[in-house]
């Protein structure tokens, strides 16, 4: 895959996201914070949204070099970039929302990784849970069929929390590692997963933000964020290659949601 060509698209991707969510805010805006990486070169930007449909979305994009690639012992010069997001809604009606996609180089060759998933925070409908399988679905199935079961079984067995003996929301797409040997087909296919997650998301979202709740609906909503919590904190592997890496602290933990309980 281009580097360059890498790093326009999801700026690109970045970009389309953060106005795909404003649609819903009419009034806010995303805060921008740029970074720089203390332990190479390179950097990013955390884009944060806190509004009245979005209590806390986070759109971030990072592009790093280094010398020594964190998950794998120290193996040589590194380069990764990806967009990662999170979403934590107002309304617990309204499911948390991750996407995230990279691509990485090492001296051991280069790979993409990524996917989208949906948690329900106590409230799951059977259709949306079926609209954003079936969009993610649909975009793979260009490439071929046989990647929709896979990454389907992958997000399964990725976003399971072991500790609460279940999967933290209702599923998704989860690859990694991923080099089908023609960097072409790999990157349109990277690029498709990224743009298709506003299509699995908006129209959830257009949908479910006008839901009547309650106090207790907000009580259900924090104690499965905790969960939430939970899962990024103890398993995830986007946490700890940013914490490995010397990472942005900052641009990491955005993905916590503003309010959880235990």
């Amino acid at each position: 895959m281009n580097k360059e060509k890498a790093l326009e698209f999801l700026q690109n991707l970045q970009e389309k996201i953060c106005e795909a969510f404003l649609s819903l805010e009419p009034t806010k805006t995303f805060s921008a914070t740029s970074w720089n990486y203390q332990k190479g070169q390179g950097g990013g930007q955390m884009r944060l949204l806190r509004g009245d449909v979005f209590e806390k979305a986070a759109v971030n994009f990072s592009a790093v070099a280094g010398d020594n690639f964190p998950m794998q012992d120290g193996q040589g010069p590194f380069f990764a970039t990806g967009v990662s997001l999170i979403t934590h809604m107002h309304n617990p009606k309204v499911p948390t929302a991750h996407m995230n996609i990279r691509y990485i180089q090492t001296q051991q060759g280069s790979w993409i990784g990524g996917g989208y998933d949906l948690t329900p925070m106590g409230f799951p409908f059977e259709e949306d849970t079926l609209h954003f399988h079936q969009t993610a679905k649909k975009a793979l199935d260009q490439f071929d069929v046989s990647l929709y079961p896979l990454f389907s079984q992958q997000a399964k067995e990725y976003f399971f929390i072991p500790h609460r003996g279940k999967e933290r929301g209702v599923g998704g797409i989860f690859f990694d590692h991923y080099n089908s040997s023609s960097p072409e087909e790999d990157r349109a296919l990277w690029e498709t997963i990224g743009m298709s997650f506003i299509d699995a998301i908006m129209p959830i979202y257009q949908k479910r933000i006008h839901e009547p709740f309650s106090l207790e609906d907000k009580n259900l909503q924090a104690k499965l964020r905790a969960h939430y919590v939970e899962f990024n904190l103890i398993y995830d592997r986007g946490t700890k290659f940013g914490f490995a890496s010397g990472g942005n602290p900052e641009a990491i933990l955005c993905s916590m949601p503003p309010v959880a309980s235990w």
